[in-house]
């Protein structure tokens, strides 16, 4: 590994978003999510199962005020710790206390990191207005020792640390260093930014490696790659090195967790404890993904901002292996990964039911977090291909057109009778809810769609690495020089890309990916502007070396067929099944258009498929038309089982949409696999 081969995300102030299709998705975010999401917080919205997020802060800070007023004479309160404080019978009065999940408090570190990030593509002065007095509220509940996390503030500081398995603080403080970093970074303004310093001052002093310390690690990561971020912005290697120690630590024997808690000890003697956690075996000897998949891959992309700053090729390795073990045997065609709602979690390799999937919105989001991240230790196209796809497919669909509902779990078949009547498809909702009592996704969604001009491109400094074909308006310096790089794009509708390049002469490449959808070889895809001898490729990008003038400009054409998918022979749940993509789009039927009992549709696969311009839900999207059959149901013949006899059928046209729009339009079935006529 080499530093100095390492790109790095532009900054979201050198990036203007021009793009038709992200660009609308941020608006809807600042326009609609983030006022929305701020009701929820607040336990503003009709309907919806209440946070009590900034109550919680409320009433810290008023808690913490009465601590200084009263000094000796305060009496901390005394309280069974449970993880989850239920509602009382009546809601209108409650009390003094911590209400809702222990991780309540991450929900407005993410929206915060979400304003940030909108702030730097379109000043909002009410918005920064309602997000300094938010933070205002946050400061005002912190301890004078630097500790920030309302749950222990409020049901008593004497428990604090004292179960890191399952209560979140760690994971608070990383979500805490992630908003405040990405506010600071829009406004200049470091209060918040001052509060997770402190915070992550107080952890630094607790845990280490350093005799005395506690060698506890988190149970639910984000700490780790939040403190790598705190180290770039701060440069101080406190935060590095506690991080470090986060990971390092993680899976060692004896296992730190059996401290907290020998009752699993007692449960499970002799096998590997804690593969729920990540926290099995050390991090390094991990080769498979498993436990439950946002602590995962927030851990994997924790690891791989270690190993990028400390240069750890064992680091590196480990993470590219788990890389595989994901992508290669437990991710969804959608971009989805987590097979069983048990635990939310991985299941064995090649385990990827339809109709009970998990996908969860987070792990999605997670897995971009993690493609970036390989992306900047190394430019191979499989990270960003797999990045794309989850973005437009199981990220997008955890949101409503609207950007007022929202799914947390992302199947990839529904049937809304089944969601009611069968207790094990109970976590699947045919329709997307208003909120969350645990809401991690909706925030979550929203930083991501804010900040995905970070996704889009890296750089080093004579290299800009196109990712994603997103239009933008992008600022570069060049030994000195800033340069203006246009890009114009009409993905996901059709494959046209334009580049043009201003300023003044400067020789630089532009590194341009190579989409696996497009096709293997030189057929899929065609360049212009360029010449021969000032291209040459390597995994998956066409580097672009030229000593460009100005006005220049590039065209790029995709092919954008649409393409009929099976899965790997192991997958048992889709043999005899297909699956219709075009672009970075993944496909599904909805009753909407196809009527009731999808199961029985059957996909003709020999016949050419047609695109069509549709509407869902004001949404304009291209829509693939092809032939198939509908199996009809011999309601004459008796019993449940009979002799085998050849179906009676009808041709159909079958409407296919692309996945996130599905569910804009009421409660309907939803397939994405669909069976291949024989």
């Amino acid at each position: 590994m080499n530093r100095q081969d390492f790109s790095r995300p532009l900054s979201l102030r050198s990036v203007q978003v021009t793009d038709d299709f992200w660009k609308k998705e941020m608006e809807l975010v600042r326009t609609q999510m983030l006022p929305y999401q701020w009701d929820a917080l607040n336990d503003r919205v009709e309907g919806a199962a209440p946070s009590y997020c900034m109550r919680n802060f409320k009433t810290a800070g008023k808690k913490n005020l009465e601590r200084k007023e009263m000094g000796d004479a305060y009496q901390e309160p005394s309280y069974t710790f449970r993880g989850f404080e239920a509602l009382p019978e009546d809601p209108e009065h409650l009390e003094d206390k911590f209400y809702g999940f222990v991780f309540q408090d991450s929900d407005f570190y993410k929206w915060a990191e979400a304003v940030g990030y909108s702030l730097t593509q379109h000043p909002d002065p009410e918005l920064e207005k309602t997000a300094d007095a938010a933070i205002d509220i946050v400061c005002a509940a912190q301890q004078e020792d630097g500790y920030l996390d309302t749950y222990y503030i409020l049901n008593g500081r004497d428990k604090i640390f004292t179960n890191l398995k399952d209560h979140h603080e760690l994971y608070c403080l990383g979500h805490l260093i992630e908003g405040a970093v990405a506010y600071y970074q829009a406004t200049g303004k470091d209060k918040l930014l001052r509060a997770a310093m402190g915070y992550a001052d107080y952890a630094a002093a607790h845990f280490g490696p350093e005799e005395g310390k506690c060698k506890g690690y988190p149970g639910h990561e984000i700490a780790e790659m939040a403190l790598v971020r705190l180290y770039e912005v701060t440069g101080n290697e406190k935060y590095l090195n506690l991080g470090r120690f986060f990971v390092d630590e993680r899976g060692a024997r004896p296992y730190y967790f059996d401290k907290e808690h020998p009752e699993c000890v007692k449960n499970s003697p002799d096998g590997l404890r804690y593969a729920y956690n990540q926290a099995h075996i050390p991090v390094r000897e991990q080769d498979e993904a498993v436990g439950h998949a946002v602590r995962a891959v927030y851990l994997y992309a924790g690891m791989t901002d270690m190993a990028r700053i400390t240069q750890d090729e064992s680091l590196y390795h480990a993470c590219e292996k788990l890389w595989d073990s994901m992508v290669e045997c437990k991710m969804y065609i959608t971009g989805g990964i987590g097979g069983t709602h048990i635990g939310e979690e991985f299941s064995f390799n090649y385990d990827l039911p339809n109709d009970t999937a998990y996908a969860e919105t987070c792990a999605a989001i997670g897995l971009v977090f993690l493609a970036r991240r390989m992306l900047e230790i190394k430019p191979v196209s499989q990270y960003a291909d797999v990045m794309e796809r989850a973005l437009y497919n199981c990220v997008l669909s955890g949101m409503a057109l609207d950007g007022r509902s929202f799914f947390y779990v992302n199947p990839l078949e529904v049937n809304p009778e089944a969601c009611r009547m069968d207790e094990r498809k109970a976590h699947v909702k045919p329709v997307r809810q208003k909120w969350f009592g645990c809401a991690c996704c909706p925030p979550n969604m929203a930083r991501m769609l804010s900040s995905i001009s970070s996704y889009a491109y890296t750089e080093t400094e004579d290299t800009l690495f196109v990712h994603l074909y997103m239009g933008s308006i992008i600022k570069k310096q060049v030994n000195g020089k800033e340069l203006t790089i246009t890009v114009s794009s009409k993905l996901p509708k059709s494959g046209q890309v334009e580049i043009e390049v201003s300023g003044e002469s400067v020789p630089f490449t532009i590194a341009l990916r190579i989409p696996d959808w497009c096709g293997e070889g030189d057929t899929g895809f065609s360049i212009k502007g360029v010449r021969d001898s000032e291209c040459t490729r390597k995994d998956g990008y066409l580097y672009v070396t030229r000593c460009w003038q100005p006005k220049e400009r590039l065209s790029l054409k995709f092919a954008m067929d649409v393409k009929i998918m099976e899965a790997d022979p192991r997958v048992r749940e889709d043999i005899g099944k297909v699956a219709v993509t075009r672009g970075p789009m993944v496909y599904c039927l909805e009753e909407a258009d196809n009527g009731t009992d999808l199961h029985l549709l059957t996909l003709d696969c020999g016949k050419e498929a047609e695109t069509e311009e549709f509407t869902v839900a004001g949404e304009q999207v291209i829509a693939v038309v092809m032939d198939g059959f509908r199996q009809q149901v011999q309601t004459s013949r008796k019993g449940l089982y009979h002799p085998l006899k050849t179906a009676a059928k009808e041709p159909v046209k079958l409407r296919f949409i692309p996945y996130y729009v599905w569910a804009n339009r009421g409660e309907n079935e939803m397939t994405v696999w669909v069976r291949q006529e024989k």
